[in-house]
C-alpha cells in the first residue's frame, strides 16, 4: 500500500505541474486556495467512501509530443488578443467537441488545479517564458521552489497554515463540477429526465455562477496572504527576485525542496507549491498577465484536458504537444457534414459576448486583488459579486458547448464515430481513466446528486 501510495503522489505531481494552454498550446499550473469559511455544497456529490483511489489509468509510453513538426509562436506572442481571436477560439471548441463526444465522464473530470483561483498571472509567465520551456513539466517546479528559496521561514510558514485551511474548500470546488459534467453527459445519452428536452440554461448559470462565488472565495484568502508577503518583502528577496524576472526558466537557480513540504499531505503540498509559483508571478506581472487565460481557459467541462495531458504523466521534462489543439480540433471539423459543422464552427460567434465580458470581470478582480500588495483590503463583497458574474458567464458558455456538441454526436455516422475515435487514439493512444479525478488525482466515482434540475 505504502508503494502505491508514492507512486500515486508522484504521478500526481507531475500532472499538477503541467495544465494547459494557449490556443494550440498546453499550459498551466496547480492546485487552487479557498476561503476556509466555504459551506459544504447543497448540490455538489459527496466524496467516495474508500480511503484508497484506483489507478487512474493505462500508462503506455509515450511517443513524444505530437507537434507535428511546427514552430510554436515566441515568446510574449500570447496576448489576450491571441485568446480571444476566432481561429483560437475555434480550434480550442472543436478539440472539446473532439474530447466530448469521443471521451468518458472519467476524463471529463481532469481539470488542473491551477485553473482556479488564477489571477496571479502564472499563465502568462508559463505561456511566455523566454526559454520557451513554459510547457515542460518541470515549469512550475523550479518557479515555486525558487519562491519558497526566497521566503523567510516565517512567510513559508503563512503559507503552510494558509494551505491547511483551505485544503476542504479546493476539493469542494473540484467534487462540485461533477454536477455539471454529469449533466452535459446525461444530454448527450439522452438520459433526461421525464418531459424535458434539453439543458436549462437559467439553471446551468445560476450553478455556474455558485461555483465561481466558491472560487471568489479561494482568490480573496489566496490574496489576503500572498499580498501580504509582496507587500513585505525585503530588500534583499526583491533583489533575488528581480534576478528571475524577464528570465527563463533554464536560466534560474537549481534549489531543492525545502524540509516545510515534506511533513504535508499531497494537498497541502500541492497547495503550497502552487502559492509559491503564483507568488512568483504576481511579483513580476501586471494586470495585463493577471487578466490573461489561455483559449481552454473557459468552458472546461469536456475532457479536452485529459486528451492533452494524461500522455505526460509520469514523464519528467515531457513538454506537451504545442499544435494538438489545432490540429485535431481542425481534423474533427474536417470530418463533419456541411450540416454539422456550423454547430461547431458557429459558437465563435455564439459565446463571444459571453467571453470578451469575462476578460472585462477579470480586469475588475484583478484590480481589486493587487490592492493587498499596496498593504491595503480589497472589498471582499466586490470580489464575490464579480465572481458570480463571471461563472454566470462561463454557464452560458458550456450551456452552449454542450447542447450543440449533443446535436452533432446525434447524428454522427458509425463512419464518422471511428473517424473520431481514431482521432482520439492519435492524440494519447491507449489512455483511459479507470474511474474519475478529483483535479489530477484518481478517485471512484463520487455519489453525485440528481441533476434533474438542470434540465427543462
Amino acid at each position: 500500500m505504502k508503494t502505491f501510495q508514492t507512486l500515486l503522489a508522484a504521478l500526481t505531481a507531475v500532472v499538477f505541474l503541467l495544465s494547459a494552454c494557449s490556443s494550440s498550446t498546453t499550459s498551466a499550473h496547480p492546485a487552487p486556495d479557498v476561503a476556509p469559511v466555504a459551506a459544504k455544497p447543497t448540490k455538489g456529490p459527496k466524496p467516495p467512501s474508500g480511503k484508497n483511489p484506483p489507478s487512474g489509468q493505462q500508462q503506455p509510453a509515450p511517443t513524444g509530443a505530437p507537434d507535428n513538426n511546427r514552430t510554436p509562436p515566441g515568446p510574449g506572442s500570447f496576448t489576450m488578443d491571441q485568446t480571444l481571436s476566432d481561429n483560437a477560439q475555434q480550434t480550442t471548441i472543436a478539440f472539446d467537441g473532439l474530447a466530448f463526444l469521443t471521451g468518458t465522464l472519467g476524463a471529463d473530470s481532469f481539470f488542473p488545479p491551477g485553473k482556479v483561483a488564477d489571477f496571479w498571472g502564472f499563465q502568462y509567465l508559463r505561456d511566455n517564458d523566454p526559454s520557451e520551456m513554459g510547457h515542460n513539466t518541470d515549469f512550475l517546479t523550479n518557479a515555486s521552489l525558487n519562491m519558497l528559496a526566497i521566503l523567510s521561514a516565517d512567510q513559508k510558514a503563512q503559507l503552510i497554515t494558509l494551505a491547511k485551511s483551505q485544503v476542504d474548500s479546493i476539493n469542494q470546488y473540484g467534487y462540485e463540477r461533477f454536477v455539471l459534467m454529469t449533466a452535459f453527459r446525461r444530454l448527450l445519452t439522452g438520459d433526461l429526465p421525464t418531459g424535458t428536452t434539453g439543458l436549462n440554461e437559467d439553471a446551468v448559470k445560476a450553478f455556474s455562477a455558485e461555483l465561481y462565488r466558491l472560487d471568489g472565495e479561494i482568490s480573496f484568502a489566496r490574496a489576503q496572504v500572498m499580498g501580504a508577503i509582496l507587500h513585505n518583502l525585503s530588500a534583499l528577496q526583491k533583489a533575488a527576485l528581480d534576478a528571475m524576472v524577464g528570465k527563463g526558466m533554464t536560466s534560474w537557480p537549481k534549489v531543492n525542496e525545502p524540509a516545510e513540504l515534506r511533513p504535508l499531505s499531497h494537498d497541502e503540498k500541492v497547495a503550497v507549491m502552487t502559492y509559491a509559483g503564483d507568488l512568483f508571478s504576481w511579483y513580476a506581472g501586471s494586470i495585463d498577465a493577471d487578466v490573461y487565460f489561455c483559449p481552454e481557459r473557459q468552458g472546461t467541462y469536456f475532457g479536452s484536458f485529459y486528451m492533452k495531458d494524461a500522455p505526460a504523466v509520469g514523464n519528467p521534462g515531457y513538454s506537451i504537444g504545442t499544435n494538438i489543439t489545432a490540429d485535431m480540433g481542425n481534423a474533427f471539423v474536417a470530418a463533419l457534414t456541411p450540416a454539422q459543422t456550423p454547430l461547431i464552427t458557429g459558437l465563435v460567434d455564439t459565446q463571444r459576448s459571453a467571453l470578451t465580458s469575462i476578460v472585462e470581470v477579470r480586469k475588475q478582480i484583478s484590480r481589486e486583488l493587487r490592492t493587498f500588495i499596496a498593504g491595503k483590503t480589497a472589498d471582499r463583497a466586490t470580489i464575490l459579486s464579480l465572481m458570480e458574474q463571471y461563472g454566470a458567464l462561463d454557464g452560458v458558455i458550456v450551456y452552449n458547448f454542450a447542447t450543440n456538441f449533443t446535436k452533432v454526436g446525434q447524428t454522427l455516422t458509425d463512419v464518422q464515430k471511428a473517424q473520431l475515435q481514431d482521432l482520439r487514439h492519435q492524440t494519447l493512444g491507449d489512455f483511459t481513466p479507470k474511474a474519475a479525478f478529483l483535479y489530477a488525482q484518481p478517485i471512484p466515482f463520487p455519489d453525485v446528486p440528481s441533476t434533474d434540475f438542470l434540465f427543462t
